[in-house]
């Protein structure tokens, strides 16, 4: 692969910081994840979106969350049907081989994927229609969501999207017969979060109240 090149001389600066410090205090516990293998309690889909730093959010170490990142932080239906489903797989593994108590997607305000889905469905993203468009097809799983928010002010509909988002996702993952056995089963819950990314709050939805709520206690 001859257009391969050396990191940026940034990034390894970056590494070797890490390595003198952060790895070297915590030697014992990287040898012991690479001994012993992960065994994380959750799986966290969120956004590709490099503003939301979901292990900073929650605090978690090495070795505490199986992550999936996406555009839109979406899960789409249970489609088995023999071509290549990236967080799908993601799901498949993190349920069935590491068998997660917990599966929580990330949603966050100021998404990119979400106003270019809100965009392409009010027909003012002509190019993300397109077939070949990767994104386009992949926020066509946030239509069910667009039609949902059409009845609000405009002004209001891409922050309600952002929600949609959260809960399509959370409605697809019960498609899957080996999530929704578990969830049954009580052996794996679904949660929903939104983070803000101005000021740092994160949202949870509560299926009791059909709304997001601050996160207590």
């Amino acid at each position: 692969m001859k257009q391969a090149r050396p990191l940026p001389h940034y990034l390894v600066q970056r590494y070797q910081g890490w390595r003198a410090t952060s790895f070297n205090e915590n030697r014992a516990w990287y040898r012991r994840l690479a001994d012993e293998g992960q065994r994380p309690r959750a799986m966290v889909i969120a956004c590709c979106d490099s503003r939301v730093h979901v292990t900073s959010i929650f605090g978690a170490d090495s070795g505490e969350f199986f992550i999936h990142r996406n555009i839109a932080n979406l899960v789409p239906p249970y489609q088995p049907d023999g071509q290549q489903h990236g967080t799908s797989a993601a799901v498949e593994y993190a349920v069935n081989a590491l068998k997660v108590t917990h599966l929580v997607i990330v949603g966050h305000t100021h998404c990119g994927g979400v106003a270019g889905c809100h965009a392409m469905c009010s027909g003012h993203a002509p190019e993300l229609e397109e077939k070949t468009s990767f994104v386009g097809r992949w926020m066509d799983i946030l239509r069910p969501g667009y039609e949902r928010v059409l009845e609000l002010p405009e002004g209001e509909q891409v922050r309600e999207l952002e929600r949609q988002a959260v809960l399509v996702s959370l409605e697809n993952l019960m498609t899957f017969p080996f999530v929704r056995e578990r969830v049954e089963s009580g052996d794996l819950s679904l949660h929903g979060v939104l983070h803000d990314i101005g000021d740092g709050t994160i949202l949870q939805y509560d299926p009791t109240a059909d709304r997001f709520v601050p996160v207590s206690g």
